[in-house]
């Protein structure tokens, strides 16, 4: 009882994630708001561990959510009627070209930040799971398939970061993430057709 007592909040964010992994599956709007308010939970939870990195993507998920949620509602500008929702798309090479320099670019500065003016005890593994979170999340905004493949690199070595610092709620979470996000690739895979398959760079540009 008392171990619970002192780690309801990560609990709490634990059962959340949860809720906006499926919400993110079924691509239902509310994943958006449930999104800001486990980042709320887990600035705290990643500050008390030290994840200065991953505190601070939570901050970045504050501010994408609210950029995706309005993305989700009026992104769709193939149609006419707003009530039509934003189809899922695949990722093509020049956006996946610019997409992994950023993110290498990302990993880069985070390492040496937080090797060298952070006192984390993982900067590399934090510095490579912050960049690539943060890369992931823009492509969900976008409803780009391909995002749910690097959620699962990232949940992978975050389960590893995870039982090194004893986050066990955290680590069960993303054990379910990682099994969830292949299955939300394949559960997004189904509603794509030969229509739905459109430039995704070309698409940006028109935006």
């Amino acid at each position: 009882m008392s171990w619970l007592i002192s780690n309801y909040i990560e609990l709490l964010g634990a059962t959340i994630g949860l809720i906006y992994l499926y919400f993110e599956i079924k691509q239902k709007i509310w994943l958006w708001p449930l999104g800001i308010a486990t980042s709320a939970l887990y600035i705290y939870i990643y500050f008390s561990s030290k994840f200065y990195a991953d505190m601070g993507l939570q901050v970045y998920y504050l501010i994408i959510s609210i950029y995706g949620w309005y993305h989700w509602l009026h992104g769709n500008v193939d149609n006419t009627s707003s009530s039509k929702p934003l189809p899922v798309t695949r990722i093509t090479l020049r956006l996946l070209v610019v997409l992994t320099t950023i993110s290498l670019l990302l990993f880069v500065i985070l390492w040496f930040v937080l090797d060298r003016y952070t006192d984390s005890p993982v900067p590399v593994g934090d510095a490579f799971t912050t960049a690539l979170s943060i890369t992931a999340t823009w492509m969900l905004t976008r409803k780009i398939i391909e995002h749910w493949w690097v959620w699962i690199v990232v949940d992978g070595v975050s389960m590893g970061l995870y039982i090194y610092k004893g986050l066990y709620p955290t680590t069960v979470l993303f054990a379910f993430y990682t099994i969830l996000s292949v299955v939300g690739y394949y559960q997004w895979k189904r509603e794509i057709t030969p229509s739905q398959v459109k430039t995704t760079a070309g698409s940006s540009a028109k935006e």
